[in-house]
């Protein structure tokens, strides 16, 4: 009998071919994360989802062109874009990478790159009044139209865009309407990641699209249950290859003792947002221990100057002056973190300035100031969360003691959400927020004191010298031109007619097993590719 030579290769193969019914089982781990909220929106839309828990998992699920290694350097890196280059001051051109496969199935093209930044999906249904856009956390909006908080997040992000073109299947071009140096770092923005223009086309609403959108990430979101869980599943298509683990759960789990024990029980692999008192007892245990520390986000206070007591700047920075910053990092973070220079990080490089300082705590300062002011004992609210940041109870207890002391007023005001909080109503004193260096730029963290940034559009906070230096920074070239230009806002968002004022970098520490090949990044977000699981 003749045996061909393709009939042989065919039979080979097939021999390698699992049978019907004994595929092998997907060997990977799939791992459980307790977390004390996966989004504050409901959603998981990075237009509508602005928070330090939304930035822990969107990198999972959703990638920008200009990505940043949180891991080690904190600096861009090519993302779904290999290379970029100027074209001029508001122009730059992008090099897709090529066959980038997204949860849908389909390969990425030029086209989904300029849905992510279309009027569809980015711009439209945003009225000409933004005030008044954080009264509520309700997340959707009728059809597929954004909500307005969506849509002034983008404009916040991306305040002076005019187009994303289409060159050919494997370059786009970003255009600005003004000149910009900080084109690049904006595009490094979770607002950026790239998404199925075929599989919004396809939702039913834009709150259905919102809570199952389809990226490119390494893992695709499989299951969102708002205020229960997030299922992420392995994108075994994903162009870096192969993710390292078969599924990821999120798990809410808002008490930190429950995160703590369900960790110790073997309930879950991952225990998020600990504070450094729970360190000790987790580390006992052979099985477990902790990592983490200071990370590119700092801890504030946010003034409303609507207030009639706090629409005085004398009372603003008297309150500034009688924080005893170094106590509260001493007591409630076992010197674990450290108090900033304002707010900026020394990721910022030429752009850091070394010689500012935050507020001094200066008891007799404070007297001087609140005689100048006038206070004679005036109630200032303080809107706070439980427990949304690590400690944060604990330290509006201390800055509360603090501020008593000095002769302030301060009465705090539990609420249940963030809406409770920025909402444009009666009575707002001051909150606890973060700011985050989302690239290493000025612009990046001061941009929500702009218009369309938080703050502004809150209402809490206006000045109309804050937009114009925003302006010149993103214009200005020259190093030392716009050193003054970030020193001149400092000046005025910490000293002159303060926004804010900083409280101590946010340090992270995260529990987990140790033999899981797990480490922390510099940052909210938790890296579970293969990079960061060397097993």
């Amino acid at each position: 009998m003749t045996i061909r030579r393709r009939d042989l290769l065919a039979a080979s193969a097939a021999a390698t071919l699992p049978l019907p019914g004994l595929a092998q089982a997907d060997q990977r781990p799939a791992v459980t994360v307790a977390v004390q909220t996966v989004s504050t929106s409901g959603t998981l839309e990075p237009m509508r989802e602005q928070s330090n828990v939304g930035f822990r998992i969107m990198p999972s699920f959703s990638e920008p062109l200009i990505g940043i290694d949180w891991l080690r350097t904190q600096r861009p890196e090519p993302m779904l874009a290999t290379s970029w280059r100027r074209a001029d001051a508001r122009t730059l051109h992008l090099t897709l990478r090529d066959g980038v496969v997204m949860h849908d199935g389909r390969t990425m093209e030029a086209e989904d790159v300029a849905f992510t930044f279309s009027r569809e999906r980015m711009w439209t249904g945003l009225a000409a009044d933004q005030r008044g856009l954080f009264a509520s956390t309700t997340a959707g909006a009728a059809g597929k139209t954004p909500p307005p908080e969506a849509v002034a997040i983008s404009r916040a992000h991306y305040p002076n865009f005019e187009r994303l073109e289409v060159v050919d299947r494997s370059t786009v071009r970003f255009v600005n309407a003004v000149p910009d140096v900080t084109l690049e770092g904006r595009l490094t923005r979770t607002t950026g990641a790239v998404f199925s223009r075929a599989a919004f086309a396809a939702a039913p609403t834009w709150l259905d699209w919102a809570r199952q959108p389809v990226g490119t990430g390494p893992y695709r979101v499989a299951r969102y249950r708002p205020n229960q869980d997030l299922l992420l599943e392995a994108h075994d298509r994903h162009w870096m290859g192969r993710p390292p683990l078969k599924s990821i759960r999120l798990v809410e789990v808002p008490d930190v003792a429950a995160r703590v024990a369900g960790l110790l029980a073997g309930d879950w692999d991952f225990a998020c947002d600990l504070p450094p008192d729970q360190i000790a007892g987790i580390e006992r245990s052979p099985r477990h221990h902790v990592v983490g520390g200071p990370i590119n986000n700092i801890r504030l206070i946010v003034w409303d100057k609507t207030h009639p007591v706090l629409a005085n700047p004398l009372v603003r920075r008297a309150m500034s002056h009688a924080i005893d910053r170094q106590a509260i990092v001493d007591s409630l973070w076992a010197g674990r973190t450290a108090v900033p220079r304002g707010l900026q990080w020394e990721v910022y490089g030429d752009m850091h300035l070394a010689d500012w300082e935050a507020p001094r705590f200066d008891p007799a300062e404070v007297r001087r100031l609140l005689r100048e002011a006038g206070y004679r004992g005036e109630p200032i609210p303080y809107q706070l969360l439980n427990n949304y940041y690590t400690g944060q109870v604990a330290s509006a207890q201390i800055l509360q003691e603090g501020w008593r002391q000095a002769g302030l007023n301060v009465q705090i005001e539990m609420k249940e959400n963030w809406g409770q909080i920025l909402g444009r109503f009666p009575g707002r004193g001051l909150c606890d927020n973060s700011n985050t260096a989302t690239f290493g730029d000025p612009v990046a963290a001061h941009s929500v004191y702009g218009p369309g940034g938080q703050t502004w559009a809150s209402g809490q906070w206006e000045n109309p010298e804050a937009p114009r230096l925003l302006d010149a920074l993103q214009v200005e070239t020259d190093v030392e031109r716009r050193r003054a230009l970030f020193r001149r806002l400092l000046a005025l968002t910490e000293r002159e007619d303060p926004a804010y004022t900083v409280l101590f970098q946010t340090a992270v520490f995260i529990g987990k097993r140790r033999d899981l090949p797990w480490q922390p990044a510099k940052s909210f977000v938790m890296d579970f590719t293969a990079r960061n699981w060397a097993a």
